[in-house]
């Protein structure tokens, strides 16, 4: 895909369409890689982006209980004083 370079400001740039930015997850930022031939734009990676609403979901359907219990019958609580 060919696209123009834009003049901004005292600078140049480019512009991506919506499809482009949508398609790959793109936001408000991305890294600049710069191999040896190319330059790659690389979406800003968000690894828990989602996961608050998948837990207010998880809360809604009661599916939000420990797995295993967060105290176990054989901990001595002393030894840590």
């Amino acid at each position: 895909m060919e696209i123009p370079i834009i003049k901004i400001g005292n600078s140049k740039g480019i512009r991506l369409s919506k499809t482009i930015l949508e398609k790959y997850n793109i936001t408000d930022r991305v890294t600049l890689v710069m191999d040896k031939d190319q330059i790659r734009l690389v979406p800003v990676a968000q690894p828990r982006a989602g996961w608050e609403d998948a837990f207010k979901a998880m809360a809604a359907q009661g599916d939000d209980e420990l797995q295993i219990n967060d105290v176990f019958d054989d901990e001595d609580f002393d030894e840590w004083k």
